[in-house]
């Protein structure tokens, strides 16, 4: 069932890789695993690529926010391989201590390289029902888990985790950064142009109105970073919005 599972997110989201094809901005780092992209002088999206035989690389993103010399990764990259070179990179690039890794939720492109950060001793965050679902799903685990949402403090300024409903799964969350104005929505978030994705574990009828909740809550958002495909700002959301609600 998992590896189903991951062959059907690999073709379903194949389309996001239009993204590859246009002006993409400048890299802060990039090899044959992994790819940073600079957002804002303080975050970072991680790229890294699921192989697959149909569809060749598929991009998934995460988010690494770093302040006052400590970080918090939202999204492991998809495997262990990617995982090690984007901690490396924040210790010895950034000279940062990774203080949280955050999985969205528990498909493999948020949680495929979390042994990694075990390994290297970074505490791991998720809600409760990713915690359940990995479990079920015989990967690794997330150690400390949270409802309905979480607060850290990271480098003097907060990060806040919060679940707003289902959509993608049941158990997507998002974060949100007040100081960046920076949302990463995840794969409960939509890239302009992208279609609707992998819904094998979808709850289309309540999408619409989790991040409706999300507009609502975080109406001055500067920064949206979507599970794949382009970030942009808050018209992801609305696209996002607008492509399920005719499913409420």
């Amino acid at each position: 069932m998992h590896s189903f599972k991951k062959l059907m997110i690999m073709f379903l989201v194949a389309g996001f890789q239009y993204s590859m094809t246009v002006a993409q901005p400048a890299k802060e780092y990039g090899t044959e695993h992994l790819s940073i992209i600079k957002v804002t002088p303080k975050s970072f999206i991680h790229v890294s690529w699921l192989m697959t035989e149909s569809y060749g690389r598929v991009a998934s993103n995460g988010l690494v926010y770093i302040s006052e010399g400590e970080a918090i990764v939202f999204d492991t990259p998809v495997n262990d391989t990617a995982a090690v070179e984007l901690i490396r990179w924040i210790h010895s690039k950034m000279n940062s201590e990774i203080k949280a890794v955050v999985p969205g939720h528990f498909h493999d492109d948020c949680l495929g390289g979390l042994k990694a950060f075990h390994e290297a001793g970074i505490s791991s965050y998720a809600h409760t029902r990713t915690i359940e679902l990995a479990r079920e799903d015989g990967v690794t685990v997330p150690k400390h888990g949270f409802d309905t949402g979480h607060t850290f403090q990271i480098g003097g300024s907060e990060v806040i985790c919060r679940f707003f409903g289902p959509g993608h799964t049941e158990d997507n969350i998002v974060g949100y950064i007040p100081t960046e104005k920076l949302l990463f929505g995840g794969c409960l978030v939509k890239s302009l142009r992208s279609g609707r994705g992998y819904l094998g574990d979808a709850r289309v009828g309540e999408w619409s109105n989790t991040v409706s909740g999300i507009k609502r809550t975080y109406p001055d958002v500067k920064y949206v970073i979507p599970g794949h495909g382009r970030h942009g700002d808050i018209s992801l959301l609305n696209f996002t919005i607008e492509m399920f609600e005719k499913d409420r």
